[in-house]
């Protein structure tokens, strides 16, 4: 099994990267192999150029680092997404990842009535999503963004099914909950 981590943090200070180097310890201890894309790191471009939206409808980009997520997601069985909250969405790196990387005929084909999603490669997906609001808060009052939109909707859409969604309200947890959420990471 191959896992990939997306990650979506600029400060190496963040609980999220706490989170991040748990995981990354986690899978070094059992021998796991892995891929990390580090969008902040990789200085990802999450923004279209005039070049590559022309080549959109084409499933094609001119873009180097697309190209090499598409590879790295055609080799992945598990994926975790690590980023924060923030608006109550993701970061807009993140939204640019799925807009840039998720092109026709590397991660859908539109050719019949819907779409059909070609990352089912990809059996499991965990997002591990860290933010200043109450749970309850995102999913009942400003309408479960990641549940809605990115699971439901992006997600299911270019083929991955089986999703988890762990999120922690840094803002009101304890020291003691961050830890005990760090551990079950």
């Amino acid at each position: 099994m191959k896992t990939t981590i997306i990650y979506a943090h600029p400060w190496k200070g963040s609980y999220n990267h706490a989170i991040l180097n748990k995981l990354l310890q986690r899978l070094e201890k059992e021998g796991a192999a892995y891929q990390l894309i580090d969008l902040n790191k990789d200085q990802f471009d999450p923004v279209f150029s005039e070049k590559d939206l022309a080549l959109f409808s084409k499933g094609e980009t001119t873009d180097p680092l697309v190209h090499r997520y598409q590879k790295i997601l055609g080799e992945t069985n598990e994926l975790f997404i690590i980023a924060p909250t923030w608006w109550y969405e993701f970061p807009a790196i993140v939204k640019g990842f799925f807009d840039k990387v998720m092109l026709k005929n590397i991660a859908y084909d539109d050719s019949g009535i819907s779409l059909k999603g070609l990352f089912t490669n990809i059996k499991t997906t965990t997002i591990i999503n860290t933010g200043t609001a109450p749970k309850w808060y995102l999913k009942y009052v400003k309408g479960n963004y990641v549940k809605t939109v990115f699971i439901k909707g992006t997600l299911k859409d270019i083929g991955i099914k089986n999703v988890k969604w762990k999120y922690i309200d840094i803002n009101r947890a304890s020291e003691d909950k961050r830890t005990q959420f760090l551990e079950r990471v």
